[in-house]
């Protein structure tokens, strides 16, 4: 992939998370809006807009960070485990999803109901299982694993700050605006990969054509 490609990938995800922070705000942080609305506050209203915005777009930054730090992890664990990493990394989606049960209600100490968590650690899992189909779909069946294990546990690491955090408001800002550009990522790296090769093997076509004239 080019620097072109890259720099492409970086601003279209920015621009993605800065859109889904702005429209989860409007569910999540209804009492704000509606707080500056009556009386009707064209300032604050601004000030709210670009605030949830530029909590998207941060929170875009730390998807594009997890996004490449994985890509790392899975070749690093296929020269490590070889054929089983398959094996390892189930194992760690298992670990992550009881994690996202456990941790965070010890944390609440009974303030936030058991079924809340894991309502919330089942909807990240059937997420991760749904784009992980289209990713294999798209590309081919060994691409499923790796693409849960994107979804759910490296989506999970870098959701820990907004875990750690009291209430459940900032969580929920985070965690949308995190799974849109991992998903958005995801999907459209191999996209992106057969655009150039397609480049490539177009270019060579006429060049090879010229040396022999």
């Amino acid at each position: 992939m080019t620097s072109r490609k890259l720099v492409g990938l970086f601003f279209k995800t920015l621009l993605f998370g800065g859109i889904a922070g702005l429209l989860s705000s409007f569910f999540i942080e209804w009492e704000r809006y509606a707080a500056v609305m009556n009386p009707f506050d064209f300032m604050e209203i601004l000030g709210l807009l670009l605030f949830f915005t530029g909590l998207g777009l941060v929170f875009s930054a730390v998807s594009q960070t997890g996004f490449f730090a994985y890509l790392f992890i899975n070749q690093f664990g296929l020269g490590i485990f070889r054929s089983y990493w398959k094996t390892v990394q189930i194992v760690l989606i298992a670990f992550v999803v009881f994690d996202l049960v456990y941790f965070p209600y010890q944390e609440a100490k009974g303030s936030i109901p058991l079924y809340m968590f894991i309502l919330m650690s089942a909807s990240i899992l059937v997420y991760g299982l749904i784009v992980a189909k289209i990713k294999a779909q798209q590309t081919n069946q060994t691409a499923f694993i790796p693409a849960l294990f994107l979804m759910v546990v490296m989506t999970a690491l870098e959701w820990v700050p907004g875990l750690r955090v009291s209430g459940y408001e900032y969580a929920l800002l985070m965690i949308i605006p995190l799974l849109v550009c991992n998903t958005y990522q995801l999907l459209i790296l191999h996209k992106l990969s057969q655009i150039g090769e397609a480049k490539g093997k177009v270019d060579k076509t006429p060049a090879k054509k010229a040396v022999r004239v």
